[in-house]
Protein backbone atom coordinates (compact mmCIF):
# COMPACT_ATOMS: atom_id res chain seq x y z
CA UNK A 1 0.00 0.00 0.00
CA UNK A 2 1.04 3.37 -0.84
CA UNK A 3 1.79 6.05 1.75
CA UNK A 4 1.11 10.15 1.43
CA UNK A 5 1.41 12.63 3.44
CA UNK A 6 -2.08 14.21 1.87
CA UNK A 7 -3.75 14.86 5.20
CA UNK A 8 -0.73 16.68 7.12
CA UNK A 9 0.30 18.51 3.93
CA UNK A 10 -2.89 19.70 3.51
CA UNK A 11 -3.91 20.64 6.95
CA UNK A 12 -0.15 22.78 6.91
CA UNK A 13 -1.23 24.82 3.53
CA UNK A 14 -4.85 25.68 4.78
CA UNK A 15 -2.89 26.93 7.80
CA UNK A 16 -0.68 29.16 5.98
CA UNK A 17 -3.21 30.28 3.77
CA UNK A 18 -5.51 31.33 6.55
CA UNK A 19 -2.81 33.48 7.73
CA UNK A 20 -1.86 35.07 4.08
CA UNK A 21 -5.31 35.89 4.03
CA UNK A 22 -6.07 39.17 3.19
CA UNK A 23 -2.77 39.50 1.13
CA UNK A 24 -2.54 41.47 -1.77
CA UNK A 25 -2.80 39.51 -5.29
CA UNK A 26 -1.32 36.75 -5.63
CA UNK A 27 0.28 36.16 -2.02
CA UNK A 28 -3.11 34.84 -0.65
CA UNK A 29 -3.01 31.63 -2.74
CA UNK A 30 0.31 30.71 -4.01
CA UNK A 31 2.11 28.60 -1.79
CA UNK A 32 5.73 29.73 -1.99
CA UNK A 33 4.72 33.56 -2.43
CA UNK A 34 2.15 32.93 0.48
CA UNK A 35 4.67 31.57 2.69
CA UNK A 36 7.01 34.48 2.09
CA UNK A 37 4.13 36.69 2.92
CA UNK A 38 3.10 35.25 5.92
CA UNK A 39 6.85 34.87 7.47
CA UNK A 40 7.58 38.48 6.50
CA UNK A 41 4.13 39.47 8.63
CA UNK A 42 5.29 37.32 11.63
CA UNK A 43 8.42 39.22 11.98
CA UNK A 44 6.86 42.44 11.46
CA UNK A 45 3.90 41.29 14.08
CA UNK A 46 7.05 40.37 16.83
CA UNK A 47 8.82 43.80 16.79
CA UNK A 48 5.28 46.03 16.29
CA UNK A 49 4.41 44.48 19.80
CA UNK A 50 7.31 45.82 21.42
CA UNK A 51 6.90 49.24 19.42
CA UNK A 52 3.68 49.52 20.32
CA UNK A 53 4.34 49.43 24.13
CA UNK A 54 7.10 52.47 23.73
CA UNK A 55 4.32 53.99 21.56
CA UNK A 56 1.66 54.09 23.97
CA UNK A 57 4.10 55.11 27.04
CA UNK A 58 4.64 58.35 24.65
CA UNK A 59 1.04 58.86 24.63
CA UNK A 60 0.91 58.68 28.63
CA UNK A 61 3.52 61.07 28.74
CA UNK A 62 2.20 63.56 26.27
CA UNK A 63 -1.56 63.60 27.71
CA UNK A 64 0.04 63.54 31.68
CA UNK A 65 2.12 66.74 30.07
CA UNK A 66 -0.65 68.81 28.95
CA UNK A 67 -2.82 67.72 31.94
CA UNK A 68 0.27 69.15 34.40
CA UNK A 69 0.45 72.33 32.11
CA UNK A 70 -3.40 73.01 32.77
CA UNK A 71 -2.54 72.94 36.64
CA UNK A 72 0.15 75.16 36.27
CA UNK A 73 3.36 72.77 36.64
CA UNK A 74 5.84 70.94 34.07
CA UNK A 75 5.59 67.62 33.93
CA UNK A 76 9.28 66.88 35.00
CA UNK A 77 8.63 68.69 38.32
CA UNK A 78 5.17 66.76 38.66
CA UNK A 79 7.19 63.42 38.25
CA UNK A 80 9.41 64.31 40.88
CA UNK A 81 6.91 65.33 43.20
CA UNK A 82 5.60 62.25 42.63
CA UNK A 83 8.62 60.52 43.95
CA UNK A 84 9.15 62.66 46.81
CA UNK A 85 5.30 62.00 48.00
CA UNK A 86 6.22 58.20 47.53
CA UNK A 87 2.76 58.07 45.23
CA UNK A 88 3.21 55.13 42.75
CA UNK A 89 0.56 55.59 40.51
CA UNK A 90 2.36 54.89 37.02
CA UNK A 91 1.86 57.00 33.54
CA UNK A 92 -1.32 54.66 32.24
CA UNK A 93 -3.22 55.08 34.97
CA UNK A 94 -2.44 58.73 35.82
CA UNK A 95 -3.51 59.78 32.42
CA UNK A 96 -6.36 57.89 32.50
CA UNK A 97 -7.27 59.54 35.83
CA UNK A 98 -6.17 63.33 34.17
CA UNK A 99 -8.32 62.21 31.08
CA UNK A 100 -11.41 61.38 32.85
CA UNK A 101 -11.97 62.46 36.26
CA UNK A 102 -10.35 66.32 36.47
CA UNK A 103 -11.02 66.83 39.94
CA UNK A 104 -9.34 63.94 41.53
CA UNK A 105 -6.25 64.61 39.03
CA UNK A 106 -6.09 67.96 40.30
CA UNK A 107 -5.67 66.37 43.94
CA UNK A 108 -2.69 64.31 43.04
CA UNK A 109 -0.83 67.51 41.40
CA UNK A 110 -1.74 69.33 44.50
CA UNK A 111 0.15 66.71 46.68
CA UNK A 112 2.94 66.31 44.23
CA UNK A 113 3.16 70.34 44.38
CA UNK A 114 3.18 69.93 48.48
CA UNK A 115 6.26 67.38 48.25
CA UNK A 116 8.57 70.05 45.84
Amino acid sequence: MRVTNSVARHKRKKRLFKLAKGAYGDRKNHLRQAMDHVQKALSYQFVHRKLFKRNMRRLWTVRLNAACRMQGISYSKFIDGLKRAKVELDRKVMADIAFRDPACFAEIVKSAKQAL
